[in-house]
């Protein structure tokens, strides 16, 4: 009788259903994270195809081993990625593996050997924030023309609301209410989720103006911040707000020297939060307002000040007028020990 050789079971072979699938129905992945596990997926696959010479053809999941990882992750490393980066990728390739063994038993221990590959130890670095009398003169920057009014509105409203740039940059007109008591923008974050954010009157009043200036008409479907190339009028790009801030911080840095080297839109974030914890706002409320799903990761903000230590070291001070744990009594040592 012949023996049937068993169909090896292609690596590629449930990517398609992977990513246009399950990710976005079943699991509810934005887009942006959907290409996130794209992006992963396709390096892995070019280093299988290009460094390795082997075929997605015939690429099979028994093929991606403990060791083919291992030399995966520092081969990224070497070519110049991140700690951050290679971690990242490595965690797509266990997903993935993941979501195949729980449609086909057989495969499970290849998604258990990929979870024990170890993730790279990631230095910890000091995450730079703008100091206060920076921040004023950063925010203070642009000059008083139409296009300077664009550019204040768009450094005060990333800072006062600690807004993605993405987020910011998906505003429409309808999504700014300055109507009500406490003015605030709605804001569609990652993952689809809606968050209300209050604003400043402060923030409000250069908002009216800006509005008056850039949507005379208001229309409500209309992005917020817009740029016009050959009379289209379409929302500005991510590199045109990193522009803008970098030319202000280049402006001001000849009587800000300590200004941070590199100035970007997350870094305004980053000091808004940072900014917030230092006041006394509570974790749970600055992870609501940056659109936070979990405190931990708001906690990479929460960076105490120099007057926070001090204050906590003097209302730690050792008192003098402890009394002895143990009484200096032989007797009553003996009958708290049980003994006669």
């Amino acid at each position: 009788m012949s023996r049937i050789k068993s169909q090896k079971k292609l690596f590629f072979s449930k990517t398609l259903e992977f990513l246009e699938h399950y990710l976005p129905e079943q699991a509810l992945k934005s887009r942006n994270t959907v290409e996130t596990y794209r992006d992963a997926l396709t390096v892995f696959r070019r280093y299988v195809t290009d460094t390795l010479h082997l075929s997605i053809r015939s690429f099979g999941f028994e093929d991606c081993t403990h060791d083919l990882l291992l030399s995966y992750i520092e081969f990224l490393n070497k070519n110049g990625n991140a700690e951050t980066t290679c971690n990242n990728r490595l965690a797509a390739i266990r997903a993935y593996l993941w979501y195949v063994a729980d449609g086909d038993i057989s495969l499970q221990s290849v998604a258990l050997t990929a979870s024990h590959v170890p993730f790279l130890k990631v230095p910890k670095l000091t995450r730079e924030v703008i100091s206060e009398e920076d921040l004023k003169a950063l925010l203070s920057a642009p000059l008083n023309t139409k296009i300077g009014q664009r550019d204040q509105m768009i450094l005060i409203l990333l800072y006062d609301s600690a807004i993605r740039v993405s987020e910011l940059l998906s505003l429409d007109v309808s999504s700014v209410n300055l109507d009500a008591e406490i003015p605030y923008l709605r804001i569609y974050g990652k993952g689809d989720k809606e968050r209300i954010v209050a604003i400043t009157d402060t923030t409000a009043d250069h908002m009216r103006n800006y509005l008056k200036a850039y949507h005379p008409t208001k229309d409500p479907d209309s992005p917020l911040i817009f740029t016009v190339i050959k009379g289209r009028k379409d929302r500005m790009s991510v590199g045109n707000v990193e522009r803008i801030i970098k030319k202000y911080a280049s402006k001001i840095r000849p009587e800000h020297p300590n200004l941070p080297e590199h100035c970007y839109p997350h870094m305004v974030r980053r000091t808004r939060a940072t900014n917030l914890y230092q006041d006394g706002t509570e974790l749970e409320l600055i992870s609501r307002i940056l659109g936070h799903s979990s405190t931990e990761t708001t906690r990479i903000y929460a960076v105490p000040s120099v007057e926070m230590m001090r204050k906590a070291m003097e209302s730690g001070k050792m008192s003098t007028d402890e009394k002895p744990l143990w009484p200096d009594d032989e007797a009553e040592m003996a009958r708290i020990c049980g003994l006669r």
